[in-house]
């Protein structure tokens, strides 16, 4: 397995795999802008971040950020009912496009960094919040524009410290070292 990161090539998976989410699940062309490093944190932010966690040789987190009225408009196209606020079936559609999305980064992840194991995702919604990772890691941002507001795609990616702790996780069912 790959001991580094290649970044360029993580950017044109999460673009293709949200470009497929969007144009198959929703039915909405969106326009992929340009991706970007982040390692401090962003000003405060309003609107809905939608966190997943990665788990294997390689660890870390994904998430899809958005306005509030960009996720009525997705849980509108989603599940065919209109959203006017924001509740828990606009929730409920972050994140499930998190999992969709983010799910398919993993997948193809794995054929360079090693199996992997995808979180739940955890979806927040507020006010002048701040995501922040423990350390000082570096965030690939790849944005996009959606009917004329940004949406966000966002991935840190580390070496596991504890690799050995996860290889028995990742073992299919029955087999024993």
């Amino acid at each position: 397995m790959e001991e580094t990161f290649d970044r360029d090539h993580l950017v044109t998976i999460a673009r293709q795999a949200t470009s497929d989410v969007f144009g198959t699940m929703l039915g909405i062309n969106i326009e992929p802008l340009e991706a970007y490093s982040e390692t401090e944190p962003p000003v405060a932010a309003a609107g809905i971040l939608s966190l997943i966690g990665f788990a294997g040789t390689w660890v870390g987190n994904g998430s899809f950020f958005c306005t509030a009225p960009m996720a009525c408009h997705i849980a509108d196209a989603l599940l065919m009912a209109e959203h006017h606020t924001v509740d828990e079936e606009v929730l409920d559609a972050m994140a499930e496009m998190t999992n969709m999305i983010l799910g398919n980064v993993k997948t193809e992840l794995e054929a360079t960094l090693g199996p992997m194991l995808l979180s739940i995702p955890t979806v927040l919604y507020g006010r002048n919040f701040v995501k922040r990772s423990m350390g000082k890691r570096e965030w690939i941002v790849i944005p996009f524009n959606c009917k004329e507001e940004r949406i966000e795609i966002q991935i840190c990616m580390a070496p596991n410290p504890n690799p050995e702790g996860v290889r028995h996780c990742l073992r299919p069912y029955g087999v024993h070292a």
